[in-house]
């Protein structure tokens, strides 16, 4: 499996399939059912998480791979990457039904898992999509997209430019919370190279070098990445909210 490959695009599509045929079985639906199902399908995609963790951990194979970054640490393997962290957040804000943490995680997990799967990191790309680790890396990564994209598809989410602005500096309240958390994984030696976000080191990500090439500081040198979001944000709420003037 590597990214953007045959196999990878008929999976990919089959998830965009999921999220379609689910949506439109829902459409008459209760709103209560329509949280209820997203947010059980985030409780599954958790506890494939972990169970998907458990086997990288005794992946011998891996541990190879990833030496140099020190292998497998369990410090280092919670969830709290971009995308990661979704998984937590989503059936909270359907449950809750909370717009800012809505908004949050309709632009960010899409954003963050498709980051992962089209730039995945040592170990995940190259090798058959039947080892424990890559089916555990793409079907988590796959079903956190679509469960961003379905707090809209469900109808329990509208963009709306005016929600844009809050949902941006949570997103750099959350980066720099957890900057400073692997500042203290590192200081502690629980996990030397504690890197979530990726806002200590770059790990070779062709982007991030870019940006540290400008800004050569951790967690300073992801500003640019905050613009980049901005613009992302904007373009994708436009259609949202011509719709809302036309109507």
């Amino acid at each position: 499996m590597m990214p953007f490959n045959r196999l990878f695009i008929i999976v990919f599509a089959a998830f965009i399939v999921l999220l379609i045929a689910s949506s439109l079985m829902l459409r008459g639906e209760s709103e209560t059912t329509r949280q209820t199902v997203l947010a059980a399908a985030c409780v599954i995609t958790f506890i494939g998480f972990f169970v998907y963790k458990y086997y990288l951990s005794i992946d011998t194979d891996y541990d190879r791979i990833t030496a140099a970054m020190g292998g497998f640490n369990w410090w280092g393997e919670l969830p709290l990457q971009l995308c990661n962290i979704n998984m937590i957040l989503i059936p909270i804000a359907a449950l809750k039904k909370s717009r800012p943490l809505m908004c949050f995680c309709f632009f960010l997990a899409p954003l963050g898992a498709l980051m992962a799967l089209a730039m995945p990191a040592n170990g995940f790309a190259g090798y058959s999509l039947l080892l424990p680790r890559m089916l555990g890396f793409y079907l988590t990564h796959f079903m956190i997209f679509i469960e961003g994209l379905a707090l809209v598809t469900y109808g329990l989410y509208r963009p709306h430019f005016k929600d844009l602005p809050r949902t941006l500096l949570t997103s750099c309240v959350i980066a720099l919370a957890v900057f400073l958390f692997n500042m203290f994984l590192r200081t502690t030696g629980l996990n030397p190279r504690a890197n979530y976000f990726y806002s200590v080191e770059t790990e070779g990500n062709f982007l991030l070098e870019i940006f540290h090439s400008w800004i050569p500081v951790p967690f300073l040198y992801l500003l640019p990445a905050v613009l980049i979001v901005a613009v992302y944000m904007l373009i994708v709420t436009a259609p949202f909210e011509l719709a809302e003037r036309r109507r």
